[in-house]
């Protein structure tokens, strides 16, 4: 394997931070004298952990308090202080969503704002980097439970925190006039509360609290978005960002565009009275109100989004980055070679028919009144198969879609006036992604590559989108190629990224590749044609050229 500047030189950074660096001792004992558990006393109570996997682990620990019932709505509060000590043994519940996909799980556990940490089990003289990782779902699914946060705990010498948060209805919808949260994005303000919950008592387990690294994909990877444009609520809570597969410059919807939208999900589960409406939409039990909501949203694909002009996000998108008005910390920006073809696998999954021949019928239903052009710049060319050159089109662009490449090149750019940004890319079309990312079966019948969130296995081991972790493991050269991504976000956690052999987001040639046969940095610009896609839909993009630098404006 071809390891070329940036991963030689975080290779070197890393030998060195095994001798050098290390982490505060842990505030912990053990438990009637039993080996496997751990107690640490937070501001909230003691939790007992437990070893796994060669690393402590905390589960389930309340950050807030109950936000089901007349609570339904609420901006979240701290979790009661308890007696006695609290069994971290088990994960909190998912929060309420419906099973997607024929992959996810349905849950209707509303109370479920809980968090889980995992850390070495070896005590340190220094404390180690804190990375709080928010999970993936389109701002309607997932959960904290998916991901076994032990590999990077112990490979990357880390704390590493998960947490639940709401989706869907109950987080990323408008609430209700009437409700305590109106005007703010719950969800985000969840994942806030738990930020301070980790900045306030991350110490007590050995981690930093002036070392956070903030860590997301897709939906995860916008709230970070959100955090980092909020920089007034956020300032001090994290101190860099990873983003996987989201764009910081995607247009959202506005508040008024949000409430309208709540107003249609209440048509559709018959509250309508103004008078009465907020007590009928808390009396609704959560499939039935997930289904009125999805009824509302149809397709639109920015319907459970963040939304801007809030309390919670108060500046757009494309505003606060192009006037900098934003937490300017050091930036990891990530995506996938084919992140959307995993969406054509689901398509051609249920059913869907992808030819040479309705190949333009697609493109005219995604692109409108621009398909000739766009079917121009990616023709079907003789020998290629249609469902594979339609996912590469869409990961490319398309409109009010936060996980296409352009999109995501041009967050970095316009960040990278301001901030430091790094940007690579997962290239691995070799690791498994049915199993993965999508179900095994039916085979799609297409090379699905490096799909959106197909680098979750190599960082999170077992990831399968569902509780029980039964991917695939990766191949050897898939492992090799997993392991220099570790080093490199432990790198990133620990060093400052101006030190880093790495193009950075201003530069051509501004991206690294991480594929098995090469780590080297490519103009993903000039391969995603960004280009043809600015001049076709300039409303998406930044004022300036892309040749253009302002310079950076320090943090």
């Amino acid at each position: 394997m071809i390891i070329e500047g940036a991963a030689h030189l975080m290779l070197r950074i890393v030998a060195a931070a095994a001798l050098l660096l290390s982490a505060a001792p842990l505030a912990a004992q053990s438990v009637g004298g039993s080996p496997q558990g751990e107690v640490v006393a937070t501001a909230s109570g003691k939790v007992e952990g437990f070893i796994r996997n060669g690393v402590l682990e905390f589960r389930g620990i309340p950050y807030a308090a109950p936000v089901a019932g007349d609570a339904r709505w609420s901006l979240p509060q701290p979790a009661a202080p308890w007696t006695g000590v609290f069994p971290a043994m088990h994960f909190g519940g998912a929060c309420p969503q419906a099973a997607r996909y024929g992959l996810t799980e349905r849950s209707d556990e509303e109370n479920c704002l809980t968090l889980n940490i995992s850390l070495p089990r070896a005590a340190r003289t220094n404390p180690r980097p804190v990375l709080l990782w928010i999970h993936g779902g389109a701002f309607v699914g997932g959960a904290a439970s998916l991901y076994r946060l032990d590999r990077l705990a112990r490979d990357a010498d880390a704390v590493i925190v998960s947490i639940n948060y709401r989706l869907g209805v109950f987080g990323f919808m408008a609430p209700p006039a009437a409700a305590k949260g109106a005007k703010h994005v719950l969800a985000l303000e969840d994942q806030r509360l738990a930020m301070r919950w980790v900045k306030d008592n991350i110490a007590a387990f050995g981690g930093d609290p002036s070392n956070i690294t903030l860590a997301g994909e897709s939906a995860g990877a916008a709230s970070v978005c959100m955090h980092m444009l909020a920089p007034e609520q956020t300032r001090g809570l994290f101190h860099r960002a990873i983003m996987q597969s989201a764009a910081c410059s995607t247009p959202l919807r506005s508040l008024a565009e949000a409430e309208a939208f709540a107003a249609r999900v209440a048509a559709e589960a018959a509250c309508t009275d103004p008078q009465t409406a907020l007590a009928c939409l808390k009396a609704i039990e959560p499939q039935r109100l997930i289904a009125a909501g999805a009824k509302a949203a149809e397709t639109d694909l920015r319907a459970f989004a963040p939304f801007t002009g809030s309390m919670t996000v108060p500046r757009a998108t494309l505003d606060a980055l192009q006037t900098g008005d934003f937490a300017r910390v050091p930036v990891l920006n990530g995506f996938t070679r084919d992140e959307m073809r995993l969406y054509v696998g689901y398509d051609v999954q249920n059913g869907a028919a992808i030819t040479p021949e309705s190949y333009p019928l697609a493109v005219g239903r995604i692109y409108g009144a621009k398909a000739d052009q766009v079917l121009a710049a990616y023709p079907l060319k003789p020998g290629e198969r249609a469902p594979e050159t339609l996912g590469s089109l869409m990961s490319d662009f398309m409109p009010g879609l936060g996980i296409t490449h352009c999109l995501m090149l041009e967050s970095g750019r316009l960040l990278a006036r301001f901030t430091p940004v790094y940007q690579w890319e997962y290239a691995d079309r070799s690791a498994p992604v049915r199993g993965v990312s999508i179900p095994i079966l039916p085979d799609p019948g297409f090379v699905l590559g490096a799909v959106h969130s197909g680098e979750l296995n190599a960082l999170f081991p077992g990831f399968s989108n569902t509780a029980a972790m039964t991917a695939p493991d990766l191949g050897p050269d898939s492992q090799a190629l997993a392991d220099r991504i570790v080093t490199i976000w432990a790198a990133f956690m620990r060093e400052s990224p101006s030190a880093q052999e790495w193009p950075t987001a201003e530069k051509p040639g501004a991206v690294m590749r991480f594929a098995p046969d090469a780590i080297r940095p490519f103009d993903a610009w000039a391969q995603y044609k960004c280009d043809f896609w600015r001049s076709a839909y300039p409303a998406y993009f930044g004022q300036e050229p892309r040749s253009a630098s302002a310079g950076r404006k320090g943090n």
